[in-house]
């Protein structure tokens, strides 16, 4: 595939209004289908990438638009507040494993990235193990140096994107021979001889993106595979690990864009609802309910934005923690009393809002519980690493 250079860039005005458009058409009208039928949304996807949505923050001379994190977060809001699969699209095709092999891959892999990105793909960042969640640097997969040659061994689970993902990047214990390497990330495709998709993970909402087990099984690949940071595997995690932080604000946004889309459909019902002869927006109890969701909005978008657009290259750690843990929790409490104001129509499966609160609810545990996040905050206050996490 060639890869077709842009010339210019988005503002974040036309991000805004080209994804709000698009969430109109295509993403809202779709949205309960894909959760009823939980299948993937190819064609948001698609959709997505014919709109210079998907990839926009890999460099032009790769395709991209060289569009900063803040760009992004604007245009999974506006996604998310349709359809939060859309918007975790968006995430995936433009933070995360993106960023992390813009930054650290070789020319090579950076190219194969942009041809699976500019063809509708969403990568996949495989950390989670059975026995390793908030503790990723206690995972059993291992890569063993052969020769030229690395064989991978090892069980992931809830990835998000199994058995649709074209690209994924694997984390293993790199060892040559018996010595420790350090962690690193593998570029791997599926497909890829030893490299299999096991068993979907049923979830609660958020149902149109698979989560799953993938199995590598004596998985043997080349040495060019692994992502090597300036600092090296030694130290290389730390450096990895921080484009990969891009993907937490990211989350944070579609958290922010699905409590939006909730508490827009709130307003408009509580101005034509009556009830004793009245709009229920007339009552004290509903203006409060309100008051305090538009807060809650507000307070997250600003930390979300102050983090994205203060990102030197990578958004910052401690900034990025403290605007997942504030949104993921608002947007739980935002979508639960928009879900109250609409009464029994909001219990029912006829409006979004049930949806919206079953899709706000995988906020405080995918990409850091709320708690490990606290760990991590407390950590960049007083300036140092925290035994109970090793973080």
């Amino acid at each position: 595939m060639t890869i077709a250079v842009r010339s210019s860039t988005f503002s974040n005005d036309e991000i805004r209004e080209r994804v709000r458009d698009l969430a109109d058409r295509v993403l809202r009208p779709a949205a309960a289908e894909i959760d009823r039928t939980e299948e993937y949304p190819f064609s948001h996807a698609r959709a997505l990438r014919d709109l210079g949505i998907a990839g926009m923050t890999m460099p032009k001379a790769y395709g991209g638009r060289d569009v900063g994190f803040l760009g992004v977060t604007i245009a999974v809001e506006e996604a998310a507040k349709a359809c939060g699969i859309s918007g975790r699209i968006v995430v995936d095709t433009n933070m995360g494993a993106v960023p992390a092999i813009m930054a650290y891959g070789t020319e090579a892999q950076k190219r194969r990235a942009a041809d699976l990105i500019h063809d509708a793909d969403k990568p996949a960042i495989c950390f989670s193990e059975p026995g390793a969640g908030s503790d990723a640097t206690n995972m059993a997969t291992r890569a063993v140096r052969r020769g030229d040659k690395y064989i991978l061994n090892g069980t992931k689970h809830w990835i998000t994107g199994a058995g649709i993902s074209r690209l994924f990047l694997v984390l293993a214990q790199v060892y040559d021979g018996e010595t420790f390497q350090g962690i690193g990330s593998f570029m791997i495709e599926a497909g890829h001889p030893g490299f299999r998709v096991g068993k979907r993970l049923p979830a609660m909402g958020l149902r149109g993106i698979p989560e799953g087990f993938l199995h590598l099984e004596d998985c043997e690949v080349t040495a060019d595979a692994l992502l090597v940071p300036p600092a090296g595997l030694k130290k290389g995690f730390g450096q990895i690990m921080q484009a990969y932080n891009s993907q937490r604000i990211g989350a944070a946004a579609v958290a922010l864009g699905i409590a939006q889309g909730a508490y827009e459909a709130s307003l408009a019902y509580v101005e034509q609802r009556e009830q004793f002869g009245r709009p229920i927006s007339e009552f004290q109890g509903v203006q409060w309910m309100l008051s305090d969701m538009a807060i809650t909005l507000r307070a997250s978008r600003l930390l979300i934005h102050d983090t994205a657009r203060n990102a030197n290259p990578w958004p910052d750690v401690t900034a990025s923690a403290q605007a997942k843990v504030f949104t993921a929790e608002g947007a739980i409490k935002v979508t639960n009393d928009a879900l109250q104001l609409h009464g029994a129509a909001g219990y029912g499966r006829d409006l979004p809002l049930e949806r919206m609160a079953r899709d706000a609810r995988m906020f405080t545990i995918g990409g850091g519980t709320t708690q490990i996040l606290r760990n991590m905050i407390a950590g960049g206050i007083l300036g140092r690493r925290l035994p109970q996490t090793r973080i």
